[in-house]
């Protein structure tokens, strides 16, 4: 089935000849010497005849094709595969309900005023998956504390980035002293159960 992809041959060659100025490369970044998008200016500025340029396109492609056989042979990898990219989605879901202002659209003028406006979506979008996330925790704890089974299995394919408990649109008042009340010793709210549940 994948025969017909598998057309063009890796030179191997070139990337031995330069494999330790892709590995000082790799250093480079790892330690914080040099940064990827500088790497691609400079390469990007320099001739078309860049034999380490040439090389790193022959690595990519070499490990794209292990990465596309190993996709392709291992059906526990594509669940893997398939689960992340649903955890994206949902996250992307997330941003796209809390940027419903002016139809999701960016539109201040300068870049400072969009820049902000970035990092307060950003900071949205973190603080409700970090109380998903808390929360699903004591939800899972408290079935487990009951008897309940709760698979690790299963909770590695929920995403904590869900807007269904928050209120996107509209006011909300709030009777902070009332709220308060209701914090358990450790800070906690009441965990809301379904109807007719106890």
């Amino acid at each position: 089935m994948a025969g017909p992809l598998l057309t063009g041959r890796v030179n191997t060659d070139l990337i031995a000849t330069h494999w330790d100025d892709m590995l000082r490369l790799a250093a480079s970044f790892k330690y914080g010497h040099s940064t990827a998008s500088l790497l691609v200016g400079k390469l990007s500025a320099s001739s078309r005849q860049n034999t380490l340029a040439a090389a790193l396109k022959e690595w990519g492609a070499l490990r794209r094709t292990i990465y596309a056989c190993r996709y392709l042979t291992d059906e526990q990898y594509q669940r893997r595969i398939a689960r992340q990219l649903n955890k994206g989605e949902s996250l992307h879901s997330l941003c796209r309900d809390l940027h419903h202002v002016g139809g999701g659209a960016m539109r201040r003028r300068h870049h400072e005023q969009q820049s902000e406006q970035a990092l307060c979506l950003t900071l949205l979008t973190n603080a409700i998956s970090c109380w998903t996330t808390e929360y699903f925790g004591l939800a899972v704890a408290e079935l487990r504390a009951a008897g309940r089974y709760v698979d690790d299995a299963v909770l590695a394919h929920i995403s904590p980035a869900r807007s269904e408990g928050v209120n996107l649109i509209g006011e909300i008042s709030i009777d902070v002293d009332k709220e308060v009340s209701k914090l358990d010793t450790a800070g906690y709210r009441p965990l809301r159960r379904p109807e007719g549940k106890d």
